[in-house]
Protein backbone atom coordinates (compact mmCIF):
# COMPACT_ATOMS: atom_id res chain seq x y z
CA UNK A 1 0.00 0.00 0.00
CA UNK A 2 1.13 3.22 -0.79
CA UNK A 3 0.91 6.84 0.21
CA UNK A 4 0.65 8.88 -3.15
CA UNK A 5 0.04 12.38 -4.20
CA UNK A 6 -0.82 13.25 -7.20
CA UNK A 7 0.01 16.45 -8.58
CA UNK A 8 -2.17 18.53 -11.31
CA UNK A 9 0.23 20.32 -13.09
CA UNK A 10 -0.83 24.63 -14.45
CA UNK A 11 -1.71 24.64 -17.76
CA UNK A 12 -3.55 27.67 -19.99
CA UNK A 13 -2.24 30.14 -17.54
CA UNK A 14 -3.79 32.47 -19.58
CA UNK A 15 -7.56 31.17 -18.62
CA UNK A 16 -8.77 30.18 -15.72
CA UNK A 17 -9.00 26.65 -14.60
CA UNK A 18 -12.10 24.84 -16.10
CA UNK A 19 -12.01 21.68 -16.42
CA UNK A 20 -10.95 18.89 -13.32
CA UNK A 21 -8.26 16.38 -14.82
CA UNK A 22 -10.22 13.79 -15.91
CA UNK A 23 -7.00 11.38 -16.43
CA UNK A 24 -5.75 11.91 -12.77
CA UNK A 25 -9.31 11.90 -11.49
CA UNK A 26 -9.93 8.06 -12.85
CA UNK A 27 -6.09 7.01 -11.87
CA UNK A 28 -6.66 8.07 -8.70
CA UNK A 29 -10.32 6.49 -8.44
CA UNK A 30 -8.23 2.89 -9.69
CA UNK A 31 -5.30 3.88 -7.04
CA UNK A 32 -8.00 3.79 -3.93
CA UNK A 33 -9.71 0.80 -4.98
CA UNK A 34 -6.40 -1.07 -4.53
CA UNK A 35 -6.01 -0.10 -1.38
CA UNK A 36 -3.69 2.87 -1.79
CA UNK A 37 -3.81 6.12 0.27
CA UNK A 38 -4.19 9.06 -2.10
CA UNK A 39 -4.15 13.06 -2.19
CA UNK A 40 -4.07 15.09 -4.94
CA UNK A 41 -2.31 18.85 -4.77
CA UNK A 42 -4.57 20.29 -7.81
CA UNK A 43 -1.82 23.06 -8.98
CA UNK A 44 -3.90 24.36 -11.77
CA UNK A 45 -6.98 24.60 -9.65
CA UNK A 46 -5.30 26.73 -6.96
CA UNK A 47 -2.14 28.51 -8.87
CA UNK A 48 -0.54 29.24 -5.29
CA UNK A 49 3.05 29.35 -6.41
CA UNK A 50 5.55 27.53 -5.33
CA UNK A 51 5.83 27.99 -1.71
CA UNK A 52 2.80 26.38 -1.52
CA UNK A 53 3.25 23.39 -3.60
CA UNK A 54 6.83 22.84 -1.31
CA UNK A 55 4.13 22.92 1.90
CA UNK A 56 2.08 20.02 0.11
CA UNK A 57 5.21 18.44 -0.55
CA UNK A 58 6.72 18.22 3.34
CA UNK A 59 2.85 17.94 4.75
CA UNK A 60 3.41 13.88 4.91
CA UNK A 61 5.83 11.36 4.26
CA UNK A 62 5.07 10.88 0.46
CA UNK A 63 6.00 7.38 -1.13
CA UNK A 64 5.20 8.18 -4.79
CA UNK A 65 5.03 11.48 -6.08
CA UNK A 66 2.91 11.31 -9.26
CA UNK A 67 2.18 13.92 -12.14
CA UNK A 68 0.73 13.69 -15.87
CA UNK A 69 -0.57 15.93 -18.28
CA UNK A 70 -0.34 17.16 -21.90
CA UNK A 71 2.72 18.25 -23.55
CA UNK A 72 1.81 21.92 -23.36
CA UNK A 73 2.00 21.08 -19.20
CA UNK A 74 5.64 20.54 -19.72
CA UNK A 75 7.38 23.39 -18.19
CA UNK A 76 5.14 23.21 -14.62
CA UNK A 77 5.71 19.80 -15.19
CA UNK A 78 9.61 20.27 -15.50
CA UNK A 79 9.39 22.69 -12.34
CA UNK A 80 7.09 20.33 -10.30
CA UNK A 81 9.36 17.52 -10.15
CA UNK A 82 12.67 19.71 -9.39
CA UNK A 83 10.82 21.00 -6.79
CA UNK A 84 9.59 17.48 -5.61
CA UNK A 85 12.69 16.04 -5.48
CA UNK A 86 14.48 18.56 -3.16
CA UNK A 87 11.57 18.05 -1.11
CA UNK A 88 10.83 14.33 -1.10
CA UNK A 89 14.34 13.22 -2.29
CA UNK A 90 13.28 9.26 -1.25
CA UNK A 91 9.82 9.27 -3.59
CA UNK A 92 9.36 7.70 -6.38
CA UNK A 93 8.65 10.26 -8.53
CA UNK A 94 6.04 8.50 -11.27
CA UNK A 95 5.13 10.79 -14.88
CA UNK A 96 2.73 9.80 -17.74
CA UNK A 97 -0.01 11.44 -19.95
CA UNK A 98 0.94 13.00 -23.41
CA UNK A 99 3.43 14.40 -22.37
CA UNK A 100 5.72 11.31 -21.62
CA UNK A 101 4.01 9.25 -23.92
CA UNK A 102 5.34 11.37 -27.40
CA UNK A 103 8.71 11.51 -26.52
CA UNK A 104 9.54 8.81 -23.81
CA UNK A 105 13.34 8.84 -24.29
CA UNK A 106 13.56 12.63 -24.42
CA UNK A 107 11.64 13.55 -21.51
CA UNK A 108 13.59 11.31 -19.59
CA UNK A 109 16.63 12.66 -20.34
CA UNK A 110 15.26 15.98 -19.83
CA UNK A 111 13.87 15.33 -16.61
CA UNK A 112 16.45 13.11 -14.29
CA UNK A 113 14.45 13.67 -11.37
CA UNK A 114 11.47 11.04 -12.78
CA UNK A 115 11.95 7.84 -11.87
CA UNK A 116 9.67 5.65 -13.88
CA UNK A 117 7.33 6.75 -16.55
CA UNK A 118 3.51 5.57 -17.84
CA UNK A 119 3.69 5.26 -22.00
CA UNK A 120 0.18 4.75 -22.70
CA UNK A 121 -2.63 3.99 -21.64
CA UNK A 122 -2.20 3.73 -17.79
CA UNK A 123 -5.28 1.73 -16.60
CA UNK A 124 -2.97 -1.69 -16.03
CA UNK A 125 0.13 -0.20 -15.71
CA UNK A 126 -0.31 2.67 -12.95
CA UNK A 127 -1.50 0.36 -10.39
CA UNK A 128 0.97 -1.97 -11.31
CA UNK A 129 3.77 0.23 -10.99
CA UNK A 130 2.47 1.38 -7.17
CA UNK A 131 2.01 -2.00 -6.27
CA UNK A 132 5.68 -2.40 -7.47
CA UNK A 133 7.19 0.70 -4.90
CA UNK A 134 7.00 -2.05 -1.64
CA UNK A 135 8.98 -4.39 -3.82
CA UNK A 136 12.44 -5.22 -2.54
CA UNK A 137 13.44 -4.56 -6.16
CA UNK A 138 11.96 -1.85 -8.37
CA UNK A 139 12.41 -3.85 -11.44
CA UNK A 140 10.38 -1.24 -13.20
CA UNK A 141 11.47 -2.80 -16.78
CA UNK A 142 9.50 -6.18 -15.48
CA UNK A 143 5.79 -3.94 -16.15
CA UNK A 144 4.97 -3.58 -19.56
CA UNK A 145 4.15 0.07 -20.78
CA UNK A 146 7.01 2.01 -18.83
CA UNK A 147 10.07 3.88 -19.07
CA UNK A 148 12.70 3.65 -16.42
CA UNK A 149 15.93 3.79 -16.37
CA UNK A 150 19.19 1.01 -16.77
CA UNK A 151 22.29 1.13 -14.32
CA UNK A 152 24.20 3.40 -16.48
CA UNK A 153 21.00 5.49 -16.08
CA UNK A 154 19.86 5.37 -19.76
CA UNK A 155 16.07 5.88 -20.41
CA UNK A 156 14.82 1.99 -21.99
CA UNK A 157 11.39 0.97 -22.77
CA UNK A 158 9.97 -1.98 -21.24
CA UNK A 159 7.63 -4.01 -23.79
CA UNK A 160 4.37 -2.42 -24.95
CA UNK A 161 1.22 -2.33 -22.89
CA UNK A 162 -2.17 -3.66 -24.95
CA UNK A 163 -5.29 -1.41 -24.61
CA UNK A 164 -7.77 -1.94 -22.42
CA UNK A 165 -10.91 -3.82 -24.02
CA UNK A 166 -13.78 -3.11 -21.71
CA UNK A 167 -13.95 0.57 -20.26
CA UNK A 168 -17.20 -0.39 -18.03
CA UNK A 169 -14.91 -1.94 -16.08
CA UNK A 170 -13.14 1.18 -15.02
CA UNK A 171 -14.89 2.78 -12.27
CA UNK A 172 -16.07 6.27 -11.91
CA UNK A 173 -13.40 9.01 -11.65
CA UNK A 174 -12.31 10.26 -8.21
CA UNK A 175 -14.29 14.19 -8.40
CA UNK A 176 -13.95 14.28 -4.60
CA UNK A 177 -10.46 14.59 -4.40
CA UNK A 178 -10.64 18.05 -6.45
CA UNK A 179 -11.83 21.46 -5.43
CA UNK A 180 -15.36 21.41 -7.16
CA UNK A 181 -16.73 23.69 -5.17
CA UNK A 182 -14.00 26.26 -4.36
CA UNK A 183 -13.15 26.32 -8.29
CA UNK A 184 -14.38 24.40 -10.98
CA UNK A 185 -18.13 25.45 -10.41
CA UNK A 186 -17.28 28.74 -10.27
CA UNK A 187 -16.12 28.45 -13.58
CA UNK A 188 -18.77 25.88 -15.25
CA UNK A 189 -20.01 28.82 -17.58
CA UNK A 190 -18.44 28.71 -21.36
CA UNK A 191 -19.53 31.22 -24.03
CA UNK A 192 -20.31 28.52 -27.06
CA UNK A 193 -24.52 28.47 -26.14
CA UNK A 194 -27.10 30.33 -23.53
CA UNK A 195 -27.17 26.81 -21.80
CA UNK A 196 -23.39 26.62 -21.84
CA UNK A 197 -23.45 30.19 -20.04
CA UNK A 198 -26.01 29.34 -17.45
CA UNK A 199 -24.27 26.69 -16.29
CA UNK A 200 -23.30 26.36 -12.56
CA UNK A 201 -22.56 23.35 -11.93
CA UNK A 202 -20.31 21.62 -14.88
CA UNK A 203 -18.32 18.77 -14.88
CA UNK A 204 -16.93 17.01 -17.90
CA UNK A 205 -16.37 13.49 -18.80
CA UNK A 206 -14.90 11.29 -21.23
CA UNK A 207 -16.47 8.15 -22.62
CA UNK A 208 -14.53 7.37 -25.67
CA UNK A 209 -10.61 6.60 -26.94
CA UNK A 210 -10.10 7.03 -30.44
CA UNK A 211 -10.75 8.47 -33.69
CA UNK A 212 -11.24 7.33 -37.05
CA UNK A 213 -9.83 9.94 -38.95
CA UNK A 214 -6.40 10.06 -39.72
CA UNK A 215 -5.76 14.18 -39.16
CA UNK A 216 -1.91 15.05 -39.37
CA UNK A 217 -2.06 17.91 -36.79
CA UNK A 218 -3.43 15.02 -34.48
CA UNK A 219 -1.85 13.20 -31.49
CA UNK A 220 -4.27 10.55 -30.05
CA UNK A 221 -2.21 10.29 -26.65
CA UNK A 222 -1.17 6.45 -27.06
CA UNK A 223 -4.51 5.89 -26.75
CA UNK A 224 -6.25 4.84 -30.24
CA UNK A 225 -3.72 2.11 -31.41
CA UNK A 226 -1.78 4.44 -33.62
CA UNK A 227 1.36 3.88 -31.09
CA UNK A 228 4.35 1.51 -32.53
CA UNK A 229 7.09 0.02 -30.57
CA UNK A 230 10.53 -0.58 -32.92
CA UNK A 231 14.27 -1.95 -32.89
CA UNK A 232 16.89 -0.85 -34.38
CA UNK A 233 20.09 -2.98 -35.53
CA UNK A 234 21.45 -2.32 -32.43
CA UNK A 235 18.71 -3.47 -30.11
CA UNK A 236 17.27 0.19 -28.77
CA UNK A 237 13.46 0.21 -28.55
CA UNK A 238 11.89 3.39 -29.42
CA UNK A 239 8.59 4.37 -29.98
CA UNK A 240 7.03 5.96 -32.82
CA UNK A 241 3.37 7.51 -34.46
CA UNK A 242 1.24 7.93 -37.14
CA UNK A 243 3.52 8.79 -40.65
CA UNK A 244 2.34 8.69 -44.29
CA UNK A 245 1.09 5.31 -45.59
CA UNK A 246 1.26 3.87 -41.49
CA UNK A 247 -2.21 4.46 -39.89
CA UNK A 248 -3.58 2.10 -37.02
CA UNK A 249 -6.44 2.95 -35.34
CA UNK A 250 -8.24 1.38 -32.18
CA UNK A 251 -11.73 2.51 -31.67
CA UNK A 252 -13.20 1.71 -28.24
CA UNK A 253 -15.84 3.25 -25.91
CA UNK A 254 -18.20 2.98 -22.95
CA UNK A 255 -21.76 1.77 -23.10
CA UNK A 256 -24.23 3.89 -22.97
CA UNK A 257 -25.68 2.50 -20.15
CA UNK A 258 -22.46 2.67 -18.21
CA UNK A 259 -22.41 6.80 -19.35
CA UNK A 260 -25.85 7.64 -18.90
CA UNK A 261 -25.45 5.85 -14.81
CA UNK A 262 -22.44 8.26 -14.58
CA UNK A 263 -23.91 11.34 -15.31
CA UNK A 264 -27.22 10.29 -13.25
CA UNK A 265 -24.89 9.66 -10.31
CA UNK A 266 -23.03 13.04 -11.12
CA UNK A 267 -26.51 14.35 -10.59
CA UNK A 268 -27.45 13.01 -7.80
CA UNK A 269 -24.10 13.66 -5.82
CA UNK A 270 -22.93 16.39 -6.80
CA UNK A 271 -25.99 18.41 -8.58
CA UNK A 272 -24.57 19.00 -11.64
CA UNK A 273 -26.21 20.96 -14.59
CA UNK A 274 -24.17 20.43 -17.03
CA UNK A 275 -21.78 18.15 -18.84
CA UNK A 276 -19.01 18.52 -21.48
CA UNK A 277 -17.87 15.16 -23.47
CA UNK A 278 -14.30 15.68 -23.63
CA UNK A 279 -13.84 12.84 -26.18
CA UNK A 280 -12.28 13.52 -29.45
CA UNK A 281 -14.74 12.89 -31.60
CA UNK A 282 -18.42 11.57 -30.73
CA UNK A 283 -19.16 10.96 -34.48
CA UNK A 284 -16.43 8.56 -34.92
CA UNK A 285 -18.30 6.02 -32.13
CA UNK A 286 -21.83 6.54 -33.53
CA UNK A 287 -20.69 5.78 -37.21
CA UNK A 288 -18.48 2.70 -35.80
CA UNK A 289 -21.00 1.20 -33.27
CA UNK A 290 -23.74 1.68 -36.91
CA UNK A 291 -25.28 4.69 -35.43
CA UNK A 292 -27.02 3.09 -32.34
CA UNK A 293 -24.29 4.63 -29.85
CA UNK A 294 -25.20 7.88 -29.82
CA UNK A 295 -29.24 7.48 -30.69
CA UNK A 296 -28.88 5.24 -27.35
CA UNK A 297 -27.69 7.49 -25.15
CA UNK A 298 -30.22 10.31 -25.98
CA UNK A 299 -32.54 7.20 -25.43
CA UNK A 300 -31.38 6.52 -21.80
CA UNK A 301 -30.81 10.46 -21.14
CA UNK A 302 -34.46 10.90 -21.36
CA UNK A 303 -35.68 7.24 -19.67
CA UNK A 304 -32.73 8.76 -16.50
CA UNK A 305 -34.77 11.92 -16.08
CA UNK A 306 -31.57 13.86 -17.39
CA UNK A 307 -33.11 15.61 -20.48
CA UNK A 308 -33.63 19.13 -18.88
CA UNK A 309 -36.79 21.07 -18.70
CA UNK A 310 -36.22 25.00 -18.91
CA UNK A 311 -37.22 27.18 -17.19
CA UNK A 312 -38.21 30.60 -18.07
CA UNK A 313 -38.44 34.59 -16.37
CA UNK A 314 -41.33 36.55 -17.12
CA UNK A 315 -40.24 38.08 -20.16
CA UNK A 316 -40.00 34.47 -21.24
CA UNK A 317 -36.25 34.23 -21.48
CA UNK A 318 -34.84 30.92 -19.70
CA UNK A 319 -32.87 31.26 -16.93
CA UNK A 320 -32.39 27.60 -16.20
CA UNK A 321 -33.51 24.09 -16.26
CA UNK A 322 -33.87 21.11 -14.62
CA UNK A 323 -31.59 18.22 -15.49
CA UNK A 324 -28.21 18.08 -17.67
CA UNK A 325 -27.55 20.30 -20.58
CA UNK A 326 -24.38 18.49 -22.29
CA UNK A 327 -22.28 19.40 -25.27
CA UNK A 328 -19.10 17.87 -27.21
CA UNK A 329 -17.48 17.25 -30.37
CA UNK A 330 -19.07 16.53 -34.17
CA UNK A 331 -17.38 15.90 -37.53
CA UNK A 332 -18.36 17.49 -40.73
CA UNK A 333 -18.77 14.10 -43.11
CA UNK A 334 -20.19 12.13 -40.06
CA UNK A 335 -22.99 13.57 -38.57
CA UNK A 336 -26.59 13.27 -39.92
CA UNK A 337 -29.88 15.44 -39.66
CA UNK A 338 -31.46 13.10 -37.72
CA UNK A 339 -29.10 12.45 -34.85
CA UNK A 340 -28.53 15.73 -34.51
CA UNK A 341 -31.69 16.53 -33.65
CA UNK A 342 -32.28 13.46 -31.40
CA UNK A 343 -28.98 14.59 -29.81
CA UNK A 344 -31.11 18.54 -29.19
CA UNK A 345 -33.97 16.96 -28.04
CA UNK A 346 -32.18 15.11 -24.95
CA UNK A 347 -30.47 18.31 -24.26
CA UNK A 348 -27.28 18.70 -26.52
CA UNK A 349 -26.52 22.88 -26.70
CA UNK A 350 -23.57 23.18 -28.50
CA UNK A 351 -21.39 20.73 -30.92
CA UNK A 352 -17.49 22.12 -31.56
CA UNK A 353 -16.29 21.07 -34.98
CA UNK A 354 -13.15 21.25 -36.05
CA UNK A 355 -13.81 22.32 -39.82
CA UNK A 356 -9.82 23.54 -39.89
CA UNK A 357 -10.32 25.29 -43.69
CA UNK A 358 -12.67 25.94 -46.09
CA UNK A 359 -9.85 25.63 -48.50
CA UNK A 360 -10.00 22.32 -50.66
CA UNK A 361 -6.56 22.24 -51.63
CA UNK A 362 -5.56 22.50 -48.28
CA UNK A 363 -8.60 20.25 -46.80
CA UNK A 364 -6.80 17.44 -49.19
CA UNK A 365 -4.05 17.61 -47.41
CA UNK A 366 -5.33 17.55 -43.66
CA UNK A 367 -6.48 13.98 -43.55
CA UNK A 368 -9.52 14.58 -42.03
CA UNK A 369 -12.19 13.61 -45.01
CA UNK A 370 -14.08 16.98 -45.01
CA UNK A 371 -14.35 19.31 -48.01
CA UNK A 372 -15.56 22.93 -47.86
CA UNK A 373 -19.22 21.68 -48.87
CA UNK A 374 -19.41 19.35 -45.56
CA UNK A 375 -18.20 21.49 -43.69
CA UNK A 376 -21.25 24.37 -44.61
CA UNK A 377 -23.67 21.31 -44.79
CA UNK A 378 -22.87 20.26 -40.91
CA UNK A 379 -22.93 24.05 -39.70
CA UNK A 380 -26.86 24.46 -41.43
CA UNK A 381 -27.92 21.03 -40.14
CA UNK A 382 -26.27 21.67 -36.60
CA UNK A 383 -28.02 24.87 -36.41
CA UNK A 384 -31.28 23.76 -37.87
CA UNK A 385 -31.59 21.02 -35.39
CA UNK A 386 -31.23 24.03 -32.36
CA UNK A 387 -28.22 22.96 -31.52
CA UNK A 388 -24.75 25.64 -31.99
CA UNK A 389 -22.52 24.81 -34.25
CA UNK A 390 -18.59 25.64 -32.96
CA UNK A 391 -16.54 26.55 -35.92
CA UNK A 392 -12.82 25.98 -35.68
CA UNK A 393 -10.29 27.32 -38.01
CA UNK A 394 -6.42 26.86 -38.43
CA UNK A 395 -3.82 28.81 -40.43
CA UNK A 396 -0.37 27.79 -41.39
CA UNK A 397 -0.55 24.38 -42.81
CA UNK A 398 2.45 23.58 -44.88
CA UNK A 399 0.14 24.79 -48.20
CA UNK A 400 -1.31 27.61 -46.96
CA UNK A 401 -1.61 30.34 -49.64
CA UNK A 402 -3.05 33.67 -50.37
CA UNK A 403 -6.31 31.77 -51.83
CA UNK A 404 -6.72 29.58 -49.12
CA UNK A 405 -6.76 32.76 -47.02
CA UNK A 406 -9.19 34.26 -48.99
CA UNK A 407 -10.89 31.03 -49.40
CA UNK A 408 -11.58 31.19 -45.62
CA UNK A 409 -12.39 34.56 -45.29
CA UNK A 410 -15.21 33.76 -48.00
CA UNK A 411 -16.68 30.88 -46.05
CA UNK A 412 -16.85 33.35 -43.03
CA UNK A 413 -18.58 35.36 -45.21
CA UNK A 414 -21.20 32.84 -46.31
CA UNK A 415 -21.91 31.80 -43.06
CA UNK A 416 -22.70 34.88 -41.35
CA UNK A 417 -19.55 33.77 -39.05
CA UNK A 418 -16.60 35.70 -36.65
CA UNK A 419 -13.56 33.21 -36.72
CA UNK A 420 -10.05 33.89 -34.70
CA UNK A 421 -7.93 31.17 -36.67
CA UNK A 422 -5.75 29.06 -34.87
CA UNK A 423 -1.51 28.36 -35.81
CA UNK A 424 -1.28 24.90 -37.23
CA UNK A 425 0.70 23.33 -34.84
CA UNK A 426 2.58 20.37 -35.31
CA UNK A 427 2.52 18.79 -31.37
CA UNK A 428 4.76 15.81 -30.67
CA UNK A 429 3.24 12.24 -31.53
CA UNK A 430 1.47 13.59 -34.48
CA UNK A 431 2.18 12.88 -38.41
CA UNK A 432 3.57 16.71 -39.16
CA UNK A 433 5.79 16.88 -35.90
CA UNK A 434 7.70 13.84 -37.17
CA UNK A 435 7.87 14.81 -40.89
CA UNK A 436 9.12 18.61 -39.91
CA UNK A 437 10.75 17.84 -36.77
CA UNK A 438 13.73 18.45 -37.89
CA UNK A 439 12.88 22.09 -39.40
CA UNK A 440 11.32 22.80 -35.84
CA UNK A 441 14.48 22.06 -33.96
CA UNK A 442 16.61 24.57 -36.31
CA UNK A 443 13.89 27.30 -35.48
CA UNK A 444 15.08 26.61 -31.88
CA UNK A 445 18.23 26.59 -32.27
CA UNK A 446 18.62 23.06 -32.51
CA UNK A 447 17.05 22.69 -29.03
CA UNK A 448 14.09 20.31 -29.02
CA UNK A 449 13.29 20.93 -25.13
CA UNK A 450 12.90 25.06 -25.92
CA UNK A 451 10.25 24.27 -28.65
CA UNK A 452 8.31 21.92 -26.27
CA UNK A 453 8.48 24.84 -23.82
CA UNK A 454 6.96 27.09 -26.24
CA UNK A 455 4.00 25.12 -27.03
CA UNK A 456 0.91 26.75 -26.38
CA UNK A 457 -3.20 26.00 -27.15
CA UNK A 458 -2.05 26.83 -30.65
CA UNK A 459 -3.03 30.75 -30.49
CA UNK A 460 0.34 31.82 -29.87
CA UNK A 461 2.56 31.11 -32.65
CA UNK A 462 5.57 28.69 -32.23
CA UNK A 463 7.49 26.55 -35.04
CA UNK A 464 6.51 26.83 -38.48
CA UNK A 465 5.37 24.29 -41.24
CA UNK A 466 3.95 26.57 -43.85
CA UNK A 467 6.42 26.49 -46.96
CA UNK A 468 4.84 30.22 -47.97
CA UNK A 469 4.29 32.38 -44.79
CA UNK A 470 6.47 33.23 -41.95
CA UNK A 471 5.38 33.63 -38.38
CA UNK A 472 5.12 37.74 -39.09
CA UNK A 473 3.17 37.12 -41.91
CA UNK A 474 1.06 34.28 -40.43
CA UNK A 475 -0.04 36.67 -37.54
CA UNK A 476 -0.71 39.63 -39.90
CA UNK A 477 -2.89 37.29 -42.03
CA UNK A 478 -4.52 36.41 -39.07
CA UNK A 479 -5.70 39.51 -38.45
CA UNK A 480 -6.69 40.63 -42.09
CA UNK A 481 -8.86 37.38 -41.85
CA UNK A 482 -10.67 38.37 -38.43
CA UNK A 483 -11.45 42.27 -40.14
CA UNK A 484 -12.57 40.63 -43.26
CA UNK A 485 -9.79 42.95 -45.13
CA UNK A 486 -9.44 42.04 -48.50
CA UNK A 487 -8.38 45.14 -49.48
CA UNK A 488 -5.19 44.94 -47.27
CA UNK A 489 -4.98 41.45 -48.06
CA UNK A 490 -4.44 42.01 -51.94
CA UNK A 491 -1.87 45.07 -51.21
CA UNK A 492 0.25 42.32 -49.27
CA UNK A 493 -0.07 39.62 -52.20
CA UNK A 494 1.50 42.24 -54.61
CA UNK A 495 4.08 43.15 -52.47
CA UNK A 496 4.70 39.50 -51.36
CA UNK A 497 5.22 38.43 -55.11
CA UNK A 498 7.55 41.16 -55.76
CA UNK A 499 9.86 40.12 -53.03
CA UNK A 500 9.55 36.36 -53.97
CA UNK A 501 10.15 37.00 -57.16
CA UNK A 502 13.52 38.08 -56.53
CA UNK A 503 14.03 35.24 -53.94
CA UNK A 504 12.01 32.58 -54.29
CA UNK A 505 11.47 30.10 -51.67
CA UNK A 506 13.62 27.27 -50.93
Amino acid sequence: MAKLLFINPVVREEDVPRHVPYGIALLAAIAIDKGHLVQVYDANAWRLGEETLREVLKADAWQVIALGGITTAYGSIKETVRIARQECPDAVIMLGGGVLTSLPHEIMNWLPEVDVGCVGEGFITFPEMLAMVDAESRDWHRIAGTISRNAQGKPVLSPQRTLLEDLDTLPYPAWDLFPREEVYFKNSQMLYSPEGMLAQRRLDINVSYGCSMICRYCYHLGIAGDMRYETSESGEVSVSFDRPGAYTRTIRYHSPEYIVRMVRHMRDKYAIDYVLFLDENLMTMDQHSKRLWMKDICRLWHESGLAPIPSYDAAGIMNGWEGVHWSGTSHATLCTKEILKTMRAAGCSHLVYGYESFAPHVLKTVGKGSTPATNERSFFWTLEAGIRPVPNVIIGFPDEDFQSIRDNMAAFDRLGIQVRPHFATAYPGSEWFTLHRDSLEAQYGGNLESYILDLGDATKITGIICKKFNAVELIGLRELMCEGNYRLLDVFESAWKRVHQERPLV
